[in-house]
């Protein structure tokens, strides 16, 4: 049995373009428009789930999908830092930034951890293996890179060295806990 997922990243909202924290704000008029455009790029899916974020479910709906919401789906909880923007965060806690940024486990917002995400996507790619056919989910980009290191088994160090753009496929498949992955397509770019 082989389970194909694909991972669709947001589109543009002004927390991803200030560095903020997922406060809950919605799309940018021009990234709702930039997710219409491209829907019918996407491959035809068996299943469509979305993370519970704003902007997950609103680029899910600008893409035409009837997307169930996930829970696991959750991009990082920052705790007490949501809202805010990463330069406010360094100027009261710059320690606190910088442990974060270098240390998997630590969690100085009181939120979750790196590690404790890329947990969270293995359970969830455990789970999802057993769905045969293909699955498209709407994910923050933390999850996609979440996803990106448990297939590689990279450590969790690597996990902010890899970048997602908005409104691109990261694709994974595999079949009894081996999976492969197809890094950062572009929708609407061609190369189904």
């Amino acid at each position: 049995m082989t389970s194909r997922i694909t991972l669709i990243s947001p589109a543009m909202n002004r927390s991803l373009r200030e560095t903020r924290f997922d406060d809950g704000c919605p799309l940018d008029p021009g990234g709702a428009a930039r997710a219409a455009s491209v829907a019918d790029s996407l491959r035809p899916a068996d299943r469509a789930l979305v993370s519970p974020t704003a902007r997950c479910r609103e680029t899910a709906s600008a893409l035409g999908l009837s997307a169930e919401v996930e829970p696991e789906l959750a991009g990082l909880d920052m705790g007490r830092w949501r809202g805010l923007t990463l330069d406010e965060v360094m100027g009261r806690e710059p320690d606190a930034v910088m442990g974060w940024l270098t240390d998997p486990d630590a969690a100085p917002h009181g939120g979750e951890s790196v590690r404790g995400l890329c947990a969270r996507a293995v359970r969830w790619l455990d789970a999802a293996g057993g769905f045969e056919g293909r699955t498209l989910a709407v994910v923050e980009q933390e999850f996609v890179r979440a996803v990106v290191i448990a297939v590689l088994g990279a450590p969790g160090s690597a996990f902010w060295r890899l970048d997602v753009a908005p409104l691109t496929a990261t694709e994974v498949s595999g079949r009894g806990g081996r999976w492969n992955v197809r890094l950062g397509r572009e929708l609407g770019g061609g190369g189904r």
